[in-house]
């Protein structure tokens, strides 16, 4: 069946003629001359007599100055004589003029990169991609300063490696990996032969994916989690959870209704996150709230290694679409960080797996040659083992079923829901104890009440935990509404009753993942425990069943597996020389199908579901009716036959196909999907040589060029007030322990009067005096304070 098409009709235009005796008008005396110039200039330049053209196009110039093509065309020129600052110039005036040109900055991009400067030409071309996403010049131009800025980045980082004098490589060429995860995030790095899970300045390897605004300051992790209770709507979490989203969409209405804080509807149905911030109202994409937890991140690898960081490679759920896929690397963008790479959770927790288990295996190899060994490393091996990845997060569920064999990881199927986690969970308890307690206190709503709905919300979390050891615990929160405390017993058994069906969710898509595989329980040899919901009894008893008794995998940590995986990635890609990395190599699958569109709304997929990536494939489509030059393609992803019922991604125009019966014409519509999962679509027939592509880019969720640099720049606009104020808060926190330590010391001692003072030092610091304190005022309060207590300061350098 033939794609879907728009046909076109020429409009019979009437132009008024003016009079023979009619004087010219100045402006196009002037407009006619710079034309007659303009032509010898284009003539001249085909001449290959780039000197006189430049002339020719001057002297356009002179008589129509505001003409943003004579600027395009005098860049060409200068480009071409090898004048590559002056045609800089020329494309920029151009692009100033008529910004929508994609010539201009396609011209602008020519001279950046034979400028030597791959980076900037690389937003110029991307910038006109974004304009015509049918241009097949924007297009491969963006694709050469892409491979510029790769291998500019190689190069870097084999220089600062041999400058290093090792096989590792230098800061030029330090990549991270991040588990952005939907309630927690964490951090590693490959270092000196294996991989480092960092540690947050708190001393915590994960950090929680929360963005308070307080006033005028930002907090992000665990501060901002400590405040959650008393300034519940400008604290946001859960934003991996609208990330890449339209803000109609029916789920995320659903999530919505949990999120103290205000969503709301921004351009292009995108989800905005309304907060008061700096005396005003706010608006944030979740891009920008993830950009935040990103850059803290960066910021904690950057402290542990000691330099700074700005490439990784971070992980998305396996059924994130190419809307969310593009998202998080725009959040990347904000937070000043290049992904490399992006990875599916559940392959990167593959990653660590595969190496924990050749490294344990080589272990007991080499306990077993000494002669150490005192048992068996297993009864059998298998030729390639089929491993199954359960990664069940606070936010997101995936499975992915892969083969390990001799470093090579192959992903055969993956299933998951992006809406299903830890926190569904914490929704149901909620649910339940807000039936109790207007049961118990008539009238009673927490709901109603944005603080005592996420204090409750705290409180479910804390008893789902408990649960997990405990048969039975309560629920109790004190003064949560009019001074009533309150206290729900909840069972294991009733916790569940109440989320069976979500358990359900998870056993169908193990055994669905299995099926597309092809793969029976009994042929899975191990069965690998991600995420900290795994940690549920009631998740571990029904894959033990399922199973057929099988122990499961629990030797690498649930919370840091992610995290660890994707560093074994960033050290692939960086180009880490180590016997471990050496070898590996990661292959995975598409988690949707993805096509085109037929006459009559039906999808005609290109890409299938679960197929190996990268991927190259191309089918072949004709016209629907007679003599029709042109096609409309529209690309969407998604398993449903019809594509309204998929999800949209983009199109694009081919125009100039040849002029035939219906069914004659034979174009060729390729997709080529990269490492990423990230798409292009192209379209040609090969009897006309007509073309055309698209990246695309302007599909719901995306955000353009110009967007990221300006969250970019209000990312960099903020970040010096918000290191001014963690270096307040943390002097603030210092003054209030030493006063703790100073109100018990001085209580053993007797000494009332040293009580006294310790306590007035802590009730300044949490009064509004205390809180908007200078650092210099907090730091000299600590010093008084610790002479008081005959303690000597440490002189403050800061």
């Amino acid at each position: 069946m033939p794609p879907k098409f728009r046909t076109k009709r020429k409009a019979k235009g009437k132009t008024a003629e003016s009079g023979a005796g009619a004087a010219m008008s100045a402006a196009a005396a002037a407009a006619k001359a710079a034309e007659g110039h303009k032509q010898l200039g284009n003539d001249a330049f085909k001449a290959g007599d780039f000197m006189s053209a430049i002339a020719s196009y001057t002297a356009a110039i002179e008589a129509d100055s505001r003409n943003h093509v004579l600027f395009s065309n005098r860049s060409a020129a200068h480009f071409s004589n090898g004048d590559f600052e002056a045609a800089e110039a020329d494309a920029k005036t151009c692009v100033e003029i008529k910004p929508d040109f994609p010539k201009g900055h396609v011209r602008l991009g020519d001279a950046l990169l034979a400028a030597g400067r791959p980076s900037e030409a690389l937003t110029a071309f991307a910038h006109a991609v974004t304009i015509d996403p049918g241009s097949t010049v924007a297009a491969e131009r963006l694709a050469k300063a892409q491979k510029a800025v790769a291998d500019a980045a190689a190069a870097a980082a084999a220089a600062a490696a041999a400058a290093a004098g090792h096989g590792g490589v230098g800061e030029a060429g330090t990549v991270i990996g991040i588990d952005l995860g939907t309630t927690n995030s964490c951090v590693g790095v490959w270092r000196d032969g294996r991989v480092e899970i960092i540690a947050n300045e708190e001393g915590d390897r994960t950090t929680p994916s929360v963005v308070a605004f307080c006033g005028s300051e930002r907090l992000v992790g665990r501060a901002a989690v400590a405040q959650a209770a008393t300034n519940p709507h400008n604290t946001v979490f859960d934003a991996k959870r609208l990330i890449g989203q339209n803000f109609s969409d029916d789920q995320l209405q659903r999530d919505v209704r949990h999120f103290p804080f205000a969503v709301v509807e921004g351009p292009g149905d995108k989800p905005m996150i309304e907060v008061d911030y700096r005396g005003t109202k706010r608006q944030f994409a979740p891009e920008e709230i993830s950009a935040m937890v990103l850059e803290k991140m960066k910021e904690t690898a950057e402290r542990f290694l000691g330099h700074p960081v700005h490439k990784a490679v971070v992980t998305v759920p396996a059924y994130f679409n190419d809307a969310q896929r593009q998202a998080t690397k725009a959040a990347g963008a904000i937070a000043g960080l290049e992904v490399l790479r992006i990875v599916n959770e559940p392959t990167a927790a593959a990653l660590a797996y595969g190496l924990d288990k050749s490294s344990s295996a080589a272990a007991a190899a080499g306990a077993a040659a000494d002669g150490s060994a005192t048992h068996e490393v297993s009864d059998t091996v298998d030729d390639k083992p089929n491993v199954l990845i359960f990664d069940l997060g606070g936010g997101t569920f995936d499975v992915s079923l892969l083969t390990i064999e001799e470093g090579m990881f192959e992903v055969m199927a993956t299933g998951g829901d992006t809406h299903l986690g830890g926190e569904d969970f914490d929704n149901a308890l909620v649910e339940l104890t807000c039936t109790m307690i207007a049961r118990t206190h008539a009238g009673a709503d927490p709901k109603s009440n944005p603080r005592a709905l996420r204090r409750l919300r705290t409180a479910c979390e804390r008893a789902k935990r408990i649960l997990s050891t405990a048969m039975t615990t309560n629920v109790a929160v004190d003064e949560l509404l009019d001074g009533v405390d309150v206290s729900v017993p909840v069972s294991r058994a009733k916790f569940e009753s109440i989320n069976s069906f979500l358990f359900d969710k998870c056993i169908e898509t193990v055994m669905r993942v299995l099926s597309d595989a092809s793969v029976k329980p009994k042929d899975v040899s191990d069965v690998v425990l991600v995420g900290g919901s795994t940690r549920i009894p009631k998740v571990r008893a029904m894959l033990r069943e399922k199973f057929g008794g099988k122990e499961l995998c629990e030797r690498i940590d649930p919370d840091e597996a992610v995290a660890y995986g994707a560093a074994v990635q960033a050290a692939v890609l960086s180009g880490a020389q180590a016997a471990a990395t050496t070898d590996l190599l990661l292959v995975d699958v598409a988690p949707l199908s993805l096509g085109i569109e037929l006459v009559g709304g039906v999808m005609s997929s290109v890409i299938k579901r679960n197929t190996p990536i990268p991927a190259r494939k191309t089918q072949r489509y004709s016209t629907e009716e007679d003599y029709q030059t042109e096609i409309e393609v529209r690309v969407f992803e998604g398993e449903r036959s019809m594509t309204k019922q998929n999800n949209f991604l983009g199109e694009f125009m081919i125009r100039g196909i040849q002029r035939a019966k219906r069914g004659e014409p034979k174009i060729d519509v390729t997709f080529e999907l990269d490492a990423n999962g990230i798409l292009n679509v192209s379209a040609f027939d090969a009897e006309t040589g007509a073309s055309a592509s698209t990246t695309i880019a302007n599909s719901p969720g995306h955000i353009s060029p110009d967007e990221i640099a300006r969250m970019v720049r209000i990312a960099e606009e903020n970040r010096a007030a918000d290191e001014e104020f963690r270096k307040r808060a943390d002097a603030r926190n210092e003054l209030t322990h030493l006063a703790k330590d100073g109100i018990e010391a001085a209580a053993a001692a007797g000494d009332a009067g040293m009580v006294a003072v310790a306590r007035s030092h802590i009730a300044w610091a949490e009064s509004d005096a205390g809180q908007s304190a200078s650092y210099a005022e907090l730091r000299r309060r600590f010093s008084e304070l610790a002479s008081r207590m005959g303690f000597s300061a440490a002189e403050d350098t800061a």
